[in-house]
C-alpha cells in the first residue's frame, strides 16, 4: 500500500512536471538566459575579463548624466501621476456603477496608449505648430511649449503615468468603506484628519508598491522618447540603445554593463519598497 502511494505520488510529480516543463524552458530563455548574458558580457572588455566598462561608466559624465536625467524624469512623473490617481480614484469611487465602469474602461484603454502613438498625438496636439499651441500662441498666452524637451518629456511621462496607477490603486480603495469617515466625523475629526490618520495609513502600502511600479514604468520607457527628440535627450535607456544598435560606435559590453547598473539600481528601489511595507505592517501591529 506504501508503494502504491508512492507510485501515485511521482506519477503526479511527473504530470506536473511535464505540465510546467514547457513554461520553464521558455521563462529560462526570455528571462534568465538575457540576464545571465548580460551580466556575464558586462566584464568583457576587448575580449578580456575586467571592470573596465564599469570604470568608463563613472568616469563618464555623459552617460552620469543619462542616468540622472531617466531619475529625474521617474520620479517626478511617477509622484505626479500618482497624485493624480489618488484624486482620480476617490472621484470615481463615488459615482454610480455604470459611470465607474465606462471610466474604468476607458483608463484600461489609454492605458495601453503608449509609444509612438502617444509622441506623435503630443506632437499634434503640442508641438512646434501643435493645435493647442497655436491656439495659445494666438491668444498671447504663451511664446511657444518646450515638448521637445525636459517638460515635454515629462508631461509625456505623467501622461502615460496616470492611467496605470488609476488601475493599479482602484481595488485598494476597496479598504475605505464610507463607515470610516462617518465614525471620524462623528468622533469630531475633519476631512483632512481623516485623510491623513485614517486613509493614508491604509493605503500606504498600495501607494508605496504603485510608486516603485510607476518608476520602474518610467526607467524603461524608450519609444515615447526617441519618438519625441529623435534619441537627442540623453536618458539611459537611449544610451544603451545607441550602444547596441548606433551608426558608428557599437559597444554592447558597455551596454550590457549600464544595463547591470540600471538593473541593481532597480533592485535598490524594490528592496527600499520592501523595507518600508515592512515598517507599515510593524506600525500597524504596534
Amino acid at each position: 500500500m506504501t508503494k502504491q502511494k508512492h507510485f501515485h505520488r511521482y506519477q503526479k510529480l511527473l504530470t506536473y512536471g511535464a505540465c510546467l516543463g514547457p513554461f520553464f524552458v521558455l521563462f529560462f530563455m526570455f528571462q534568465l538566459a538575457p540576464i545571465i548574458w548580460v551580466v556575464c558580457n558586462s566584464f568583457v572588455y576587448e575580449g578580456e575579463l575586467t571592470l573596465d566598462n564599469y570604470a568608463e561608466i563613472f568616469s563618464s559624465p555623459f552617460i552620469l548624466q543619462g542616468f540622472k536625467n531617466s531619475l529625474w524624469l521617474s520620479l517626478l512623473s511617477s509622484i505626479i501621476g500618482l497624485a493624480i490617481a489618488l484624486l482620480a480614484v476617490n472621484s470615481i469611487r463615488r459615482v454610480n456603477g455604470r459611470v465607474r465602469n465606462a471610466v474604468i474602461a476607458f483608463v484600461n484603454m489609454s492605458s495601453n496608449f503608449s509609444g509612438v502613438p502617444l509622441a506623435f498625438a503630443f506632437i499634434i496636439i503640442l508641438g512646434t505648430n501643435g493645435a493647442v499651441t497655436l491656439i495659445l500662441r494666438q491668444l498671447g498666452l504663451i511664446d511657444d511649449f518646450e515638448l521637445y524637451g525636459k517638460w515635454g518629456l515629462l508631461a509625456i511621462y505623467t501622461y502615460f503615468q496616470i492611467p496605470l496607477a488609476i488601475l493599479l490603486l482602484y481595488p485598494a480603495f476597496d479598504q475605505l468603506k464610507d463607515e470610516f469617515q462617518e465614525a471620524a466625523q462623528l468622533l469630531g475629526a475633519s476631512t483632512l484628519q481623516y485623510v491623513i490618520k485614517v486613509a493614508l495609513p491604509l493605503l500606504t502600502p498600495a501607494i508605496i508598491g504603485t510608486l516603485v511600479i510607476l518608476i520602474a514604468n518610467a526607467m524603461g520607457a524608450y519609444a515615447s522618447v526617441y519618438a519625441l527628440t529623435a534619441g537627442n535627450y540623453n536618458v539611459i535607456t537611449i544610451r544603451i540603445a545607441a550602444l547596441v544598435s548606433g551608426d558608428i560606435f557599437l559597444e554592447p559590453n558597455l551596454a550590457a554593463a549600464i544595463s547591470v547598473l540600471l538593473m541593481i539600481l532597480m533592485a535598490f528601489i524594490v528592496m527600499l519598497n520592501y523595507t518600508l511595507l515592512n515598517r507599515s505592517r510593524y506600525a500597524k501591529k504596534q
